[in-house]
């Protein structure tokens, strides 16, 4: 009766692991159609045979926050963990093609040299409506969202004295009153990234938060340090949790870089991250310099 038993509630376990698989992959399927439809660089068959995963995580209007990972790999040592992350403003079409493109690299070339995690749109309702927008189905800033020390005196009144208001910069009524953000914070506690990538435009920059040197150059972009806005992820995760967050501005919202660029800027961001992903990799790269 217990082997019975057991054989049961091992089929049972099995069925509910398949059912949620499918389920998952329709999830997938159904974004990456409305992806596919919204952007002209990424096709929907591109964005299926990177085969992302639906996550827990939802948006506003219920969308899927979708995620790829690619592990470590056995008998390789990693040099550690990161996150990167495109299309928190969904007016940024760049920021989220650039993504594809680089997922693509790593699915073709994934060394196992870093743990990606990856989640090439953040803010699929900013993106996806039929006129795209910065914020989110809340008209929230997604950006300007997390948390920081007396929310009211920083982040809301920023908002009031110095970006007077500008609805594309509303950071919401509190910290982390938005599901998307609220959703990246815990997933940052659960992945614990080493190294946080986020992609934005138009600016053309590099820009830079947190300890350890910054990238000077990441193909033809260069630092310039943009400021740290209240509010901000560069805040949030790397001023108040010194993790580093590198932001990539790329120099137009709808206009993706070149192929040639789009290597480059991949290049030198994997080689900074050699150099620079843990204290050991940064006093390393020091004694070698």
């Amino acid at each position: 009766m217990t082997k019975l038993i057991n054989t049961m509630i091992i089929f049972i376990l099995l069925s509910l692991a398949s059912v949620h698989a499918a389920n998952n992959q329709i999830l997938v399927q159904e974004e990456c159609k409305r992806i596919g439809q919204k952007l002209g660089s990424v096709g929907i068959n591109d964005c299926l045979d990177i085969n992302l995963r639906a996550t827990n995580g939802r948006t506003v209007k219920n969308a899927p926050i979708l995620v790829k990972e690619y592990p470590p790999l056995e008998k390789v040592s990693s040099l550690g963990k990161v996150l990167l992350i495109g299309g928190i403003h969904g007016d940024e079409y760049s920021s989220v093609s650039i993504v594809f493109k680089w997922m693509k690299i790593l699915s073709d070339h994934h060394s196992g040299l870093f743990h990606w995690n990856i989640i090439p749109v953040l803010n699929p309702d900013g993106l996806l409506r039929k006129k795209s927008q910065r914020m989110n189905e809340n008209d929230v800033d997604l950006n300007r969202n997390f948390p920081v020390e007396r929310w009211d005196d920083a982040a809301l009144k920023y908002w009031i004295e110095k970006a007077h208001k500008n609805p594309r910069r509303y950071p919401g009524k509190k910290p982390l009153s938005e599901s998307e953000s609220s959703w990246l914070v815990r997933y940052i506690n659960e992945f614990k990234p080493d190294v946080i990538v986020a992609v934005h435009a138009p600016h053309g920059i590099v820009d830079y938060d947190g300890p350890r040197n910054a990238p000077h150059k990441l193909g033809r972009l260069y630092l310039n340090l943009l400021g740290t806005y209240p509010g901000s992820l560069g805040n949030y995760a790397g001023i108040q949790r010194e993790i580093p967050v590198v932001t990539i501005e790329l120099p137009y919202a709808g206009i993706m870089p070149t192929d040639k660029e789009i290597n480059s800027i991949w290049r030198d961001m994997v080689k900074w991250l050699t150099e620079n992903i843990t204290e050991k990799a940064y006093f390393e790269s020091l004694d070698n310099n």
